[in-house]
């Protein structure tokens, strides 16, 4: 049987008296940087399903303007940004839609360039987990009218979905508080709060959680059991290396910001003997699965990063007005325990 030559963008190109570039343009989804007309580019595309042509993603979206990949603009690659990032690709792609994922290391210029690099390929919407300057990121997506969203991080310019971090807080230092046993001295009887910083919104929060529970318990919460020293691996490990020093041994009671922190933290705790350790009460605002493993006890908060990112679909999908917030409950993950536990408020 004789096969029927494929169309090419020349024959579309001729048919609808335009150049092959302007043909091109149209159906690559970059019409609109080329000030092409929208109607010149639905014309194409019509043309172009007429002679049965192969237009690839883009294409198929451009009778709205619409290219089908969605991004998501992340600080890092760490367990839970990697589990966001897992359910947001699912989603995304649930939906037919291509996901772009990138890191940015919470610079804040180069999240505004990639942004920017972004808007270029006419993306559909923009999901934005912690970032530097919110507000820097929702001015510049308003004006080039890009559907965007928050997570993990409010804004007051957009929809945001973040984790209540102040009752996970709560709920974990009431556990560590609960498990510890008393060590006889003064400072050492203190718990303590380290990692994280304490300028974004979800460190503070958690700061706020924990001071909150720690007065109430034990009558006052000083500043220096708290050490929001940052999320970095070596940082981590010389401050808890500090402390341990300046408290004689470790504090009865800890309060672990992140599981990049915990790793730090890990690389002093194996040079000191396991009953020292077995002797503080352990938490950590996260979740590793391994850590049920470990030969001492720590409880850990896990957040829900399937709900949220479900969440924030759904703000999109509702249009929700500027300033919506939307806030998911973590679960508590007591030492030694496989399933989690609601939080006790």
């Amino acid at each position: 049987m004789k096969r029927t030559p494929k169309s090419t963008i020349y024959d579309i190109a001729e048919k609808a008296e335009a150049s092959p570039s302007t043909v091109s343009a149209a159906l690559n989804g970059t019409w609109k940087n080329r000030r092409i007309r929208q109607e010149t580019a639905e014309r194409i595309i019509a043309i172009a399903r007429e002679f049965g042509y192969s237009a690839n993603l883009q294409a198929r979206g451009l009778r709205t303007a619409r290219s089908g990949l969605v991004a998501l603009l992340m600080p890092d690659y760490n367990r839970f940004f990697s589990s966001l990032a897992e359910s947001f690709s699912l989603r995304v792609r649930q939906n037919g839609l291509c996901p772009v994922i990138v890191s940015t290391d919470r610079d804040r210029e180069e999240e505004l360039s990639t942004v920017e690099n972004l808007a270029s390929y006419n993306i559909d919407a923009l999901f934005v987990v912690g970032a530097s300057n919110p507000e820097d990121i929702s001015h510049y997506c308003q004006q080039a009218h890009i559907s965007h969203v928050f997570i993990d991080q409010p804004c007051k310019l957009a929809p945001s979905v973040v984790t209540d971090h102040a009752a996970g807080a709560r709920a974990l230092t009431r556990e560590i508080l609960r498990s510890r046993v008393p060590l006889g001295a003064l400072e050492r009887d203190r718990p303590y709060f380290i990692g994280g910083d304490a300028n974004l919104p979800a460190t503070a929060l958690r700061i706020e959680g924990f001071c909150r529970i720690v007065s109430e318990r034990l009558g006052d919460c000083r500043k220096d059991q708290i050490n929001a020293c940052g999320y970095e691996l070596d940082n981590a490990e010389l401050e808890i290396k500090r402390l341990y020093e300046r408290l004689g041994g470790l504090p009865s009671a800890l309060f672990i910001n992140s599981l990049t922190v915990f790793e730090g933290i890990l690389r002093f705790l194996i040079t000191i003997p396991e009953e020292e350790i077995r002797a503080c009460s352990l938490g950590c605002f996260d979740y590793e699965p391994f850590g049920s493993l470990l030969r001492f006890p720590v409880h850990m908060i896990r957040q829900r990063h399937k709900e949220l990112i479900d969440q924030a679909f759904q703000l999109l999908d509702e249009g929700s007005v500027p300033g919506t917030l939307i806030e998911v409950k973590p679960q508590l993950y007591r030492a030694m325990d496989a399933a989690p536990h609601r939080l006790d408020e």
